[in-house]
């Protein structure tokens, strides 16, 4: 598949916490599609952008970051009115985040409020890894350095849609200056992305939306809610006439740790103050603290 012929949706949300499965919300949504011409280059970006009531205070801290208050969401759409609209933009594009898991984390739970799944890009981009992976020597992966080392212009930080912009720009000037293919899992590679997995595996996107298992105990339950089952399924063998086998090929347990590596962990910073390389530990908002399924 070729990606660069695909939507590139890149997305970031403003909340009223870091928690999203202990009653933050999603206070603002942003989003930049952009389609590439043949060259590869930027022929359109078009943004998409709402500021949702999240039908909660919003605390100071918050507004001290962002500059958005309460009157600036009165009145505005609830996450429920503008969900199918967010939802319909991540389907079937490449979809690109700055710390995509905390991004996902929070759209998963709003999501989930009005009976919709998580839309499974084609492609689950995000920048952080990249720049990790293309600057490894570099002291900070913030969202506003790594747009200075790539002269990508962020007018206006911590503000969804300009956040958005900044990250999709960033991620294609990286994409363009390590001269990546039109191949969509040569991207994938590159990037340390994830994506949909390999024919030939025991996955499915039901009618729902949802990839789910096709066989074993927890045939048609999602994926996302059985890590361990998904782990076991990288390990499973079986005897065969000339020995032991994995029971999956290379591909399919490939995608395996992939998914498991970029959906199953989570990073966040200590202190809100630093954004080292090395600063990072596991991330409460990837996952329900309520409860866990194996």
């Amino acid at each position: 598949m070729r990606w660069k012929h695909l939507p590139i949706v890149a997305f970031d949300t403003e909340t009223t916490g870091l928690r999203p499965f202990l009653g933050d919300r999603v206070i603002e949504f942003g989003a930049i599609v952009f389609t590439l011409d043949e060259a590869g280059e930027i022929a359109e970006a078009a943004p998409h952008s709402w500021l949702i009531d999240p039908k909660i205070p919003i605390p100071k801290k918050v507004t001290e970051i962002t500059g958005i208050q309460d009157a600036d969401v009165a009145g505005k759409p609830t996450f429920s009115q503008v969900a199918p609209e967010i939802h319909a933009l991540l389907r079937d594009c490449v979809a690109v985040a700055h710390n995509f898991p905390f991004d996902m984390a929070f759209l998963t739970a709003e999501f989930s409020r009005v009976g919709l799944p998580w839309p499974e890009p084609l492609a689950e981009v995000d920048t952080v890894d990249v720049s990790m992976a293309v600057f490894p020597d570099a002291r900070s992966h913030k969202l506003g350095d790594l747009c200075k080392r790539l002269d990508v212009p962020l007018v206006d930080a911590h503000r969804a849609t300009d956040d958005a912009g900044a990250c999709g720009r960033a991620f294609l000037q990286m994409a363009q200056n390590a001269d990546i293919t039109d191949d969509l899992q040569a991207m994938l590679d590159w990037a340390r992305a994830v994506g949909r997995p390999p024919e030939g595996g025991p996955f499915a996107i039901d009618d729902s939306g949802q990839l789910v298992f096709t066989q074993g105990e927890h045939q048609s339950e999602p994926v996302r809610d059985h890590p361990l089952h998904l782990a076991g399924l990288a390990l499973a063998r079986e005897k065969r006439l000339d020995g032991w086998h994995y029971v999956w090929p290379e591909s399919i347990r490939a995608w395996i740790q992939r998914w498991l590596s970029v959906r199953g962990a989570g990073r966040h910073r200590p202190s809100p103050k630093t954004f080292r390389a090395d600063d990072w530990m596991l991330d409460p908002c990837i996952s329900d603290p309520r409860g866990t399924t194996a």
